[in-house]
């Protein structure tokens, strides 16, 4: 069939916005795959930012009406070293935005320490891992517009994560300007930790090892910061951490927002630095080379158990370290609260949670050992992630055409997980003992140990049903069940706070827990929950005998 030159020359037209649009898509193709791949991690953030930021300032209207309550609670708390370990150095607790200011950059400014490590290192290194990277840059997409996609991506996110905080104060009462920069605030740790990560990524030629790097840099400006706020003379420290910058900008208590250049002058270098990095090296390596001359080894190969012990020993000796430094602090700390004073009040509102008076010793363990129980719960969860990261890599497909069950191999994961849930429970009671019979706190050794005890039956409850859900669905096992967990202990502090109906309070297992030892243990519940635990773990180990295989 003829065509006239109208007709040809009318084809090309049409065809050249859709070679610009092509030309230009792979940037926007690319920032949209990576947010459409952190968005599970997003919501899960967003939710506990504006939760906890709702959380915090309804629930410190609905305590302190007035204003000889807030006075009282700034005396017996704000100067308080144990309070300060936790939530830093509080400008202005008189005031909600104060309060809130106080308590949500201490709490959340570490959750986006987080959000910004594992979003950096997901977004380069794990994606290099997983081979997509190179399938990404063997068409036309250079490295430089694979990273900067994956940094609008997370630019996106971090978004989110500012507008959630900020919903969540304003449905608290607190007003848009102080809200909106109270949230920028601890936006601003996320881009710093980005940054950070993304350098981390370039060094190490390992996810695990990536994150490994971050985390250790998390907790290091954490410790510094600590180290600021609780040690006379030492206030000059927090101008060296990305945290102590975030206290610094002072929101709703005399701001100082000529500080926010310093995230900014941190974060554009490193990230330059980053990308300078991922063009100087070959894809799926790291700059610092991994040690392939190591004398071999062959011990813990005896079992698909074993070597689970075996790929874990690293990360299970950091929970060692971190829970044995943090409880023995709680525990040397303990008795800088029983001297103060504190109102009926206040009284009144610690008593919901079952603790008796936090200004005790003893009322305070009892208190900060609910972190203890959510700490080990979240450790539950991360066990059975590295069960679903193990067939992600295409490593249990190996494991399993060797003549070994699926029944062992997933039986194994849990009762592996499940001692350590055990080991690390009585080392936290131990080592919290230890720390405040030195400072000649009377509390006795088998008192604490009933404490740590009371960690195992919710914990190992989480881990049969993480299993359950790692058997169901593996891709989004990770994400469902640390949701889970956060959900349930944030409705546990709300429901506890802000006077919902009792029925509704219960819905959460976390209340059903004796705070050992201001509380008795609570056998029968205790004894409900290890039974889900292990009918829900008997679910899983059917589950997974039925399933496919699922790689990322």
């Amino acid at each position: 069939m003829a065509m006239t030159a109208s007709t040809i020359t009318h084809d090309a037209s049409s065809l050249q916005p859709l070679t610009t649009s092509r030309r230009r898509s792979p940037l926007t193709a690319l920032v949209r795959r990576a947010f459409a791949d952190a968005r599970t991690r997003t919501i899960a953030f967003a939710y506990v930012f504006a939760a906890y930021g709702w959380l915090q300032a309804k629930g410190y209207h609905s305590a302190y009406p007035t204003l000889a309550d807030r006075m009282a609670f700034a005396r017996t708390f704000a100067g308080n070293d144990a309070i300060r370990l936790f939530y830093g150095y509080p400008y202005d607790v008189v005031t909600i935005g104060g309060y809130a200011a106080w308590r949500v950059g201490g709490t959340l400014a570490l959750a986006a320490a987080a959000f910004g490590v594992l979003a950096a290192v997901r977004a380069l290194r794990t994606e290099e891992e997983a081979g997509r990277a190179e399938i990404v840059l063997a068409g036309t997409v250079s490295r430089m517009i694979a990273f900067t996609s994956s940094m609008i991506a997370i630019a996106l996110g971090v978004a989110i994560l500012w507008a959630a905080e900020l919903v969540g104060f304003l449905i608290g009462g607190l007003p848009f300007g102080g809200s909106a920069y109270l949230a920028l605030a601890t936006a601003s740790v996320v881009v710093v930790f980005v940054g950070i990560g993304a350098v981390a990524s370039q060094l190490a030629s390992s996810r695990r090892t990536a994150l490994a790097l971050g985390i250790g840099a998390a907790a290091l400006f954490w410790l510094l910061r600590v180290v600021s706020d609780i040690v006379g003379g030492a206030e000059w420290v927090r101008w060296v951490t990305p945290l102590g910058w975030a206290e610094e900008l002072r929101p709703f208590a005399g701001p100082h927002p000529l500080i926010l250049v310093l995230p900014a002058v941190a974060t554009v270098p490193l990230l330059l630095v980053a990308a300078r990095m991922s063009r100087t090296r070959d894809v799926g390596t790291g700059l610092v080379p991994t040690k392939d001359t190591a004398r071999p080894s062959s011990r813990l190969l005896s079992s698909p158990t074993a070597l689970a012990l075996r790929r874990q020993r690293g990360v299970l000796a950091a929970w060692v370290l971190g829970i044995a430094a943090f409880a023995v602090v709680l525990g040397a700390i303990s008795t800088s609260v029983s001297a103060a004073g504190i109102s009926s009040k206040l009284q009144k509102e610690f008593a919901k949670f079952g603790s008796g008076s936090i200004v005790t010793p003893v009322g305070y363990l009892s208190f900060v050992f609910i972190v203890f129980i959510f700490a080990m719960c979240l450790f539950a969860c991360s066990q059975m992630g590295f069960a679903r990261q193990e067939e992600a890599d295409q490593q249990l497909e190996t494991l399993l055409a060797q003549p070994t069950s699926r029944y062992r191999w997933l039986g194994g994961r849990l009762l592996l997980a499940a001692v350590a849930v055990c080991f690390l429970a009585g080392l936290g009671g131990l080592v919290a003992w230890a720390g405040s019979a030195s400072q000649g706190v009377a509390v006795s050794l088998p008192q604490l140990l009933e404490a740590g005890a009371n960690c195992i039956p919710i914990s190992l409850m989480v881990l049969g049903v993480a299993a359950l859900i790692y058997s169901v669905l593996p891709r989004a096992s990770s994400a469902i069940s640390y949701s889970l967990v956060t959900v349930m202990f944030l409705w546990y502090l709300v429901g506890s706070l802000l006077g919902v109906p009792q029925w509704l309070v219960d819905l959460t297992p976390f209340r059903h827990i004796g705070l050992v030892p201001t509380q008795s243990f609570e056998v029968e519940a205790a004894l409900v929950m290890v039974a889900v635990g292990v009918a829900a773990a008997t679910a899983a180990l059917v589950c997974f005998r039925r399933r496919d295989l699922l790689g990322y």
